[in-house]
């Protein structure tokens, strides 16, 4: 059944982070102002909404912090969106159909969406909190623009130089900023050590095999990498040169001269919690994502759709799509959690697609190819002659060709799988200008080469289509077919 209101309504979104934001731009293109509802968003970062996924570019030196803004504040006031950031929600009252604010006033709504997003989970490191509950000077967690300030600020300083740094957790998150500070232009790079306490890197991602090329790549690149170990105990230096000792719970100390906390996060359930909505790993929502309560939606990070919470910009943005378009009258379902994991790291190329491992366990048939010396792994999981899930290490050339396999579920030939995992030829000009306009370049958005062929300037890509906004792994490709304007299909023939 259609959401879309038939009197005027006050939708008010809690959270201001990428799955808001989009949310927000899908309805005002809709045109929910013009007919006649208010819209508000209170976020509890202060500032314009950011892509956090972008984060480790400013880091490493490749982007300005300004390139990573979404939306700034005159957006919001020139389409007549009420915005409130730095503005913490306490608590729904959900008889009255208000929130109340930490400073006890309150916002009134008909209906209610939940875009809370994670909050970070810090290791039980002893030494690392201060009696007075804040973080040791050489201790940094990075996950908002404000730890990423904090950090570039530290390296930066001369008065406590920084040549050696320890991540702690080697997810995709860990990678990336161990990465960015390893490659760091400007002001010298960072030699890294990565502390993860599973059997390898990229566990949720990757089986070992994956994980083996990639560990290759990171130590060719100067990132040395202990797995199956965890950081137990901040403690003195053993070098006079370096500022502080990172302890390991088998008895190793890594010295180094700061600590960088990414080993993850969990869904922002806190406040639904306390409304007495369903909350399990997630704030469930059903096809319609809506809550137990019928007023109230959830969407990103925050939620749990068929019993899966994604994390992933992709996901959330599908989720963002779909409550738009009910909201304004659209009954289509959301369909469930499209999963592309990319890794957004100088040097390191991985793409996974759903959940490999998950696949395989549920009788899935694997073709899989490992080359160490072209430092390559590819790996599909087959079921019924479809592709269901897949994981790419090296050369991701065939990404977009693999995405549209699996959300389609095209059945393919006895030989396909097998040929799938050859690199893709490519002969004379073949590139990104020659691709089809019905492959995928953006898996975040979920965008096709026609329509990037369809805009006339980057900055109309990002505001009709978002590609380029989400994990950045798309703008080359994008930038090409941009470059290259003449259509295909005027080429003759």
């Amino acid at each position: 059944m259609s959401e879309r209101p038939q009197h005027p309504q006050h939708l008010v979104v809690v959270g201001h982070g990428m799955a808001a934001v989009r949310l927000v731009e899908l309805l005002v293109g809709g045109g929910w102002i013009e007919q006649g509802h208010a819209l508000t968003v209170i976020g509890e970062e202060p500032g314009p909404a950011y892509n956090r996924i972008l984060l480790s570019a400013v880091l490493e030196g490749t982007h300005d912090a300004s390139s990573t803004v979404l939306r700034d504040e005159s957006w919001y006031v020139d389409r007549g969106v009420a915005l409130r950031t730095g503005v913490r929600v306490a608590e729904i009252d959900r008889e009255a159909g208000e929130v109340v604010l930490v400073d006890r006033s309150r916002v009134a709504y008909d209906r209610l969406v939940l875009a809370t997003g994670s909050v970070p989970s810090l290791p039980p490191i002893r030494g690392m909190v201060r009696p007075e509950g804040t973080l040791h000077e050489r201790v940094h967690a990075f996950r908002s623009a404000s730890d990423c300030r904090g950090l570039v600020a530290a390296l930066a300083d001369r008065r406590t130089p920084v040549r050696r740094a320890v991540v702690v957790g080697g997810g995709l998150l860990g990678l990336q900023v161990a990465r960015a500070l390893g490659a760091r232009t400007g002001h010298g790079a960072v030699v890294t050590e990565v502390v993860e306490g599973a059997e390898h890197v990229l566990s949720r991602q990757l089986d070992r095999n994956g994980a083996g090329i990639l560990a290759r790549d990171l130590a060719r690149l100067g990132t040395t990498v202990y797995t199956g170990a965890r950081a137990v105990r901040l403690v003195a230096s053993p070098q006079p040169e370096h500022a502080v000792g990172v302890r390991l719970d088998n008895g190793h100390v890594l010295a180094t001269d700061l600590v960088v906390l990414t080993a993850g996060g969990r869904p922002s359930t806190a406040l639904a919690r306390r409304a007495g909505l369903d909350v399990r790993r997630g704030v469930v929502v059903d096809d319609a994502l809506t809550t137990t309560d019928p007023r109230i939606h959830a969407i990103g990070d925050c939620a749990q759709h068929a019993g899966k919470v994604s994390g992933f910009v992709g996901p959330a943005w599908d989720q963002a799509a779909a409550l738009a378009g009910r909201l304004l009258g659209d009954p289509t379902p959301y369909a469930g959690v499209r999963e592309v994991a990319r890794l957004r790291a100088t040097g390191l190329d991985v793409a996974v697609l759903g959940d490999p491992e998950a696949a395989t366990a549920a009788a899935g048939e694997v073709v899989e190819m490992t080359n160490p010396i072209t430092r390559s792994h590819r790996k599909l999981v087959v079921r019924d002659g479809r592709v269901v899930a897949a994981a790419l290490v090296g050369d991701l050339s065939r990404v977009g060709l693999l995405t549209q396999y699996v959300e389609r579920g095209t059945v393919l030939g006895p030989h396909e799988p097998g040929d799938l995992l050859l690199p893709e030829k490519r002969t004379g000009s073949t590139g990104p200008a020659d691709l089809p306009d019905d492959t995928e370049v953006c898996a975040c958005a979920g965008v096709s080469a026609g329509a990037v062929r369809a805009c006339g300037s980057l900055d109309d890509v990002r505001a009709t289509t978002r590609a380029t906004t989400g994990c950045g792994g798309c703008s080359g490709t994008v930038r090409a077919l941009l470059a290259a304007r003449t259509p295909v299909g005027a080429l003759g023939g």
